[in-house]
């Protein structure tokens, strides 16, 4: 990361609205904009924070991208988890280095890279991916950030048909019935292990609320993150007129050694 821009680097392009534009430098590459053009040489061997300027003079930032920033401009099959909910997941779910992570629906890869990101190079997650187009999508993703040799495993099945790990610290799902996941769930992990499912409505939340009070799982919460931003400049501060509001909802529980409920 402390090392001049290179060719193959992705780069974070801001102007001065802050709009963001995700590129990959190359030798004889250029970014186009109505703003005018940017020959991508003129990047490649400064630092991260430079500024360059456009045929019609227009002034850029070239950053390297953060995850939330990737994420956002990622290519994308599937909706992504969006940052706000990434950086809770990882928090609820208490995703730890060296962890065994099995992650259900992985969508376009954006859990995929925050949760190998907090698994680090000891840990490993395990994807189940229906399509295999998404599968493909989510993968490259990774790589684009991350890198290659990544701890992950991508497999195209059917997770409502079981899952064959054992002894998994963790499982994420963000399925459409994750209910039907709670009893694979309970042979998958080990006793203390924490499940955690990603849920668009409260209608969802319900049904899987009923299935995990039947269950070994207990500590069960549900919570929604809102994320509202501030106006501030000089004296005039106030919230921003809009806010990223409601994406889904945060089911979590923890599997105990005994049928007790708490």
């Amino acid at each position: 990361m402390g090392r001049p821009f290179a060719p193959g680097d992705r780069v974070l392009l801001v102007d001065s609205k802050r709009r963001r534009h995700l590129v990959t430098l190359a030798e004889d590459g250029a970014f186009h904009s109505h703003n005018g053009i940017v020959e991508h040489r003129a990047i490649i061997g400064n630092e991260e924070g430079v500024t360059v300027q456009t045929t019609l003079g227009a002034r850029l930032v070239a950053v390297r991208p953060t995850l939330s920033e990737y994420v956002l401009k990622m290519p994308r099959g599937a909706q992504v988890i969006y940052p706000k909910d990434l950086g809770q997941i990882v928090m609820l779910a208490d995703v730890f280095p060296g962890a065994r992570v099995l992650e259900s629906g992985i969508g376009s890869g954006a859990l995929t890279a925050t949760l190998l990101r907090a698994v680090g190079p000891s840990g490993h997650v395990l994807g189940y991916e229906l399509r295999p187009d998404f599968a493909e999508r989510a993968v490259r993703n990774v790589e684009g950030f991350l890198g290659s040799g990544q701890p992950l495993t991508v497999e195209i099945r059917d997770a409502y048909e079981g899952i064959d790990a054992e002894d998994l610290d963790r499982i994420l799902l963000d399925l459409p019935e994750p209910w039907r996941m709670v009893k694979p769930a309970e042979s998958a992990m080990r006793s203390g292990g924490i499940l955690l499912a990603y849920l668009p409505t409260i209608g969802q939340v319900m049904r899987l609320r009923e299935e995990l009070a039947g269950s070994a799982f207990g500590m069960v919460e549900t919570v929604e993150v809102l994320q509202r931003s501030w106006h501030v400049d000089g004296q005039s501060v106030r919230p921003d007129h809009r806010m990223v509001a409601h994406t889904g909802f945060l089911t979590h529980g923890r599997l105990l050694a005994s049928a007790g409920r708490i």
